[in-house]
């Protein structure tokens, strides 16, 4: 067998196992930053003013800051405060890792909420209001399952800017997938394979979210769901 592919395939069960780690780090951190981030948006639209702007400032902060910044703030720099502080606290990679990530991914998703809740009409939440639904029962069964509908295209965007950052954790060390590819490039010296072969995973990886949040939005839309309905119809 030609050498370079010699290596690759030698490296290729190790990358693989990076792979789920990116994939489990990505989903933990994607989860969690649509959590907090719909809870940011929903704060920045009905809140209180100083809710607003404390919001905003969080926005602006993960939004306008490298994330290679923010992971080290978050793994060295806040158990330094803490110890400052009298508190002795140190961070496990991965929890310091999906913290990073979450927090800068909420903010990016804030906006897209944000922007999914603003696209509906406020004639939809005044109908609900009149039909004696409260705001809440009316953000989760009227507004929300709506504007999720709009906001899966660029929510398949930020997964997939997501899966890629992931890439900036191997500097503190932690072993997904990139850093897996340090490590055996490290012990055998073959950079150029090694790293090409980590970019075809990671383009396989990219490849593979597109599809699913493709199918997604298909699955979702009213089209597809009025044809299914039919064709049950009809097959009855």
């Amino acid at each position: 067998m030609w050498e370079p592919l010699q290596v690759i395939r030698d490296a290729l069960p190790n990358l693989l196992l990076g792979a789920i780690v990116t994939l489990q780090l990505t989903a933990f951190s994607t989860v969690l930053g649509m959590i907090g981030g719909s809870l940011v948006a929903i704060g920045r639209l009905y809140g209180p003013v100083p809710l607003k702007l404390l919001m905003r400032v969080y926005v602006d902060f993960f939004r306008g800051t490298p994330l290679l910044v923010q992971i080290f703030m978050i793994y060295f720099g806040l158990p330094s405060l803490l110890r400052e502080l009298g508190l002795q606290f140190t961070f496990d990679r991965f929890p310091a890792a999906v913290l990073a990530l979450t927090l800068n991914s909420a903010a990016y998703i804030s906006e897209i909420v944000r922007g999914g809740i603003q696209s509906i009409e406020k004639g939809q939440s005044e109908a609900s209001q009149s039909l004696g639904l409260g705001p809440v029962q009316t953000m989760r069964y009227v507004i929300f399952p709506q504007a999720l509908q709009r906001m899966l295209p660029p929510l398949g965007n930020e997964f997939i800017t997501l899966l890629k950052d992931t890439s900036l954790v191997a500097i503190i060390g932690y072993e997904e997938l990139f850093r897996r590819g340090q490590l055996i490039v490290a012990s055998n010296y073959r950079a150029f394979e090694i790293y090409a072969a980590v970019a075809l995973v990671y383009l396989c990886l990219t490849l593979l979210s597109s599809q699913v949040f493709s199918f997604l939005e298909k699955w979702m839309s009213p089209t597809y769901r009025a044809q299914r309905k039919a064709r049950l119809q009809v097959s009855e």
